[in-house]
């Protein structure tokens, strides 16, 4: 039982104060923390029938220092427990604290300023959710961090994955959603 409060207490000094105090939110008119994906943020190929629309975010109280923008959408059930990922933008200009929907329908930069990266469908844009049929319904953690960069230094090819660890190195913050979606 020491054991366990040690290394609890471990595990709080390792979380940025930033992330604890900051107040930093998200928010989205198009999802709900809980609550089923609706169809127009849902994929529209490899059998789900949606309108693979992102959904429109805004958020508030980034910390100091911010200097830029990330949001992934990221299925921790996919792929047998390995996750899959939806999308993932960087670059969005610390002045910018909206996306409205539809804006990770494009490839590449997104209008206003933005990157977006390859997601695992292989498209550098958003890409909805769309589980197996047949699946319990998987989980969809949408989440805004605010960057101590103002763009993250990686070659054009890099992986989800890769952009995910340099995402998590510079996070300043983050706020997330969490929905879910079955068929």
């Amino acid at each position: 039982m020491h054991t366990r409060i040690i290394l609890a207490s471990a595990a709080l000094l390792a979380v940025p104060a930033a992330w604890a105090a900051s107040g930093f939110t998200l928010s989205s008119g198009d999802l709900a923390q809980g609550a089923q994906v609706a169809l127009a943020q849902v994929h529209s190929r490899y059998g789900c029938d949606g309108g693979n629309q992102s959904p429109a975010l805004a958020w508030h109280a980034a910390p100091e220092g911010t200097r830029s923008y990330a949001v992934r959408l990221f299925d921790p059930d996919a792929n047998g427990g390995k996750g899959w990922w939806h999308w993932l933008v960087t670059a969005i200009p610390a002045s910018r604290h909206t996306l409205p929907a539809g804006a990770g329908d494009q490839q590449g930069a997104l209008a206003g300023g933005g990157h977006q990266w390859k997601n695992d469908f292989g498209d550098a844009a958003y890409g909805g959710p769309c589980p197996p049929a047949g699946d319990p319904p998987h989980h969809y953690v949408l989440t805004v961090d605010a960057l101590d960069v103002a763009s993250l230094t990686l070659p054009a090819d890099s992986s989800a994955a890769q952009v995910q660890q340099a995402i998590q190195r510079h996070s300043l913050a983050h706020a997330s959603i969490t929905t879910h979606y079955g068929r």
